[in-house]
């Protein structure tokens, strides 16, 4: 069904297969409610994690230790749930947890060199995450065909590149692009703005999917796996205005 495109790996069609989509009636299916419940639980999670990692960071222990653990340990969890969406009531959690490790790693190094910039940045986040609500909610923006295709093969191209990024940076020492990503030239300001407004228009599928995911009756462990989703594209929004916002103080 086209209208369960999501340029986020985590909230694509192929997602709900095994659930009433395929006429496999639960007796308990997925709500609104619930998805956001769920996705108030992780957040907490994420918050736990972070508060423990930013603590670390203040009694001078390494972030990389912390940040990789983070990174690949959420990786892990992330696939094993793209296969097995079953469990995500149980790895979700865990993920989020790691996911605030990674989170918070960061943030206390760009509070180290800019202070008070994290929280400028989740500021942001909580008023973007409204407004592309607001923005989906009244049909500002409608989430047409078109426009999941567009926001899918831009997401893709992006982490795309963001893999060579990491991939020539581990192997080689530089990143490739490193003067786009992270300089604080006119266009590389430009290209986090960009980026960070296609985050933000993640958002509007992402939504779209929870709504009809719920319109469909997908089963009930999918609240999981949605919230896990959505969890994905905040996290990347914040990193992305944190980044930006990082290339004004340096200017």
């Amino acid at each position: 069904m086209a209208f369960f495109k999501s340029s986020n790996p985590t909230l694509q069609e192929k997602s709900f297969q095994g659930t009433v989509l395929e006429g496999i009636s639960t007796g308990q299916e997925m709500t609104v409610k619930g998805t956001m419940n769920k996705f108030g639980f992780l957040m907490l999670m994420v918050i736990g994690g972070t508060l423990f990692s930013w603590d670390q960071f203040n009694k001078g222990s390494n972030p990389m230790t912390l940040m990789m653990v983070g990174v690949w340990g959420g990786l892990a969890l992330a696939i094993v749930m793209a296969f097995k969406k079953q469990w995500s009531p149980y790895l979700s959690p865990a993920y989020a947890i790691l996911e605030g490790l990674f989170v918070g790693s960061i943030s206390a190094y760009y509070d180290y060199v800019y202070p008070g910039l994290p929280l400028q940045a989740v500021a942001l986040t909580l008023l973007v995450t409204l407004i592309m609500f607001l923005v989906y909610r009244y049909r500002i923006i409608k989430v047409t065909n078109k426009l999941r295709t567009v926001v899918v093969v831009a997401t893709m191209a992006i982490g795309i590149f963001y893999l060579l990024q990491w991939i020539t940076y581990s192997f080689g020492g530089s990143a490739i692009g490193y003067s786009l990503t992270n300089s604080t030239s006119p266009i590389s300001i430009g290209f986090s703005i960009l980026v960070t407004g296609l985050a933000a228009f993640n958002l509007l599928l992402n939504f779209d999917t929870v709504e009809k995911g719920v319109e469909m009756r997908a089963a009930k462990y999918m609240e999981w796996y949605c919230a896990f989703g959505l969890l994905v594209t905040i996290v990347w929004l914040y990193l992305e205005i944190l980044r930006l916002l990082s290339k004004f103080q340096r200017n």
